[in-house]
């Protein structure tokens, strides 16, 4: 389980295809505190640490990442030289500083929009019809591995739905969301009391 909130911005070092993909991410965290077979959220999406090494502030890890996976997610996270947001596991006792997140992708958004807010940002992201009945205004989702407050939702013709988000300064700063661009795809995750409320619902009609 992790929380969304992003503890450093790692870079994919090097990719290396072999059936599933075997990514390198570069990181500053401690090797020696990176337990192989531990989860850490990569731009959101949940993965083991196969190996790593290095040193604190220069190090390194590996995942292996299944062909399912990268079909699921965005694709330019799995480039060469990309930026990801890296989070590691929630242990316990650790503050719970944002909502509950899985790290499993429920869909890709596209972003839309970005206009300045003040100091802010002000992102529109379009979610696919099936994610639609799960984003509400001031509910939480999971942008990249970011947790986020939904501002204002608009649905649209189709189904789809357009929400927004405000990304103040610092979350800009330390995370990825401050390199995006109108048409980057991104990974999303829905908040999982919303799922469980759906479910819920949907067998109240039965």
């Amino acid at each position: 389980m992790f929380t969304g909130i992003v503890t450093e911005i790692g870079r994919v070092a090097g990719i290396d295809n072999r059936g599933d993909c075997r990514v390198t991410v570069a990181c500053a965290m401690d090797p020696e505190k990176i337990a192989i077979g531990a989860s850490i959220a990569c731009s959101g999406v949940c993965l083991t640490v196969v190996d790593r090494g290095g040193a604190a502030g220069n190090a390194w890890f590996a995942v292996d990442v299944s062909g399912e996976t990268v079909s699921c997610t965005a694709p330019a996270q799995w480039n060469e030289g990309a930026a990801i947001n890296l989070e590691p596991a929630l242990k316990l006792g650790d503050e719970l500083g944002g909502h509950i997140v899985t790290g499993h992708v429920d869909a890709v958004g596209e972003i839309v929009s970005i206009d300045a807010d003040g100091g802010s940002r002000r992102i529109v992201i379009a979610a696919p019809v099936e994610l639609a009945p799960y984003i509400a205004a001031k509910g939480s989702i999971t942008v990249d591995g970011v947790s986020l407050t939904v501002n204002e939702v608009a649905d649209q013709p189709g189904g789809t739905v357009h929400f927004m988000l405000n990304i103040i300064p610092h979350t800009a700063e330390v995370t990825t969301l401050g390199q995006r661009r109108p048409g980057d795809t991104v990974n999303l995750e829905i908040d999982v009391l919303a799922r469980y409320l759906q479910r819920m619902e949907s067998l109240r009609k039965f």
